[in-house]
């Protein structure tokens, strides 16, 4: 997260919505330190607040985070719902309260990590949003393959690429330069 956050330019015109498997307490922190090395701004999500261009919001250990629409923009909900596939924060959860907002493009990166999580939202986010553009993490950059090999085995990635490309790609593809 860190390499593809601290090559991502400052007046980036998205906003940046991160799923880390991580326990309470420990989000906080970590996107803090993120944050000073970063030409954006990040940041631990707060329920309630409008996404802005150029943040990232890391979902808080413990909370599921999604989005809703209200009249003029997106802000952010979390929740302590049931866990999903083993996991709160969940990324099947974010890409579920995605297909919902289909006035806005999304573009869908996973990376590395263990199981399947993002596979089922993934596959609700591209039946409600068929645009939505998948970059999935290439298996020789993976830590962990198993969540970019569901995706990709389920035929979801529109691409696959090394994490030192995951940056660049991303800004291209939100900049219409390379979809």
């Amino acid at each position: 997260m860190q390499e593809v956050l601290t090559g991502i330019p400052k007046g980036f015109p998205a906003p940046i919505l991160v799923v880390q498997h991580m326990p309470k307490g420990f989000t906080k922190s970590l996107a803090k330190r993120i944050d000073q090395l970063t030409s954006i701004h990040v940041k631990e999500a707060e329920h309630g607040e409008p996404l802005q261009n150029g943040v990232a919001y890391i979902a808080p250990g413990d909370l599921h985070m999604g989005v809703e629409a209200t009249y003029d923009h997106l802000k952010i909900s979390l929740n302590r719902g049931e866990q999903m596939n083993g996991h709160r924060p969940s990324v099947d959860y974010l890409y579920q309260s995605l297909a919902k907002v289909k006035q806005y493009k999304t573009v869908s990166v996973i990376m590395t990590g263990m199981g399947a999580d993002g596979r089922e939202g993934l596959i609700e986010l591209k039946r409600q949003c068929p645009e939505t553009y998948c970059l999935a993490e290439s298996e020789e950059t993976c830590v962990v393959y198993g969540m970019p090999k569901a995706v990709i085995k389920a035929k979801l990635a529109n691409e696959v690429a090394p994490l030192d490309d995951i940056n660049h790609r991303i800004v291209q593809v939100i900049l219409g330069r390379g979809n």
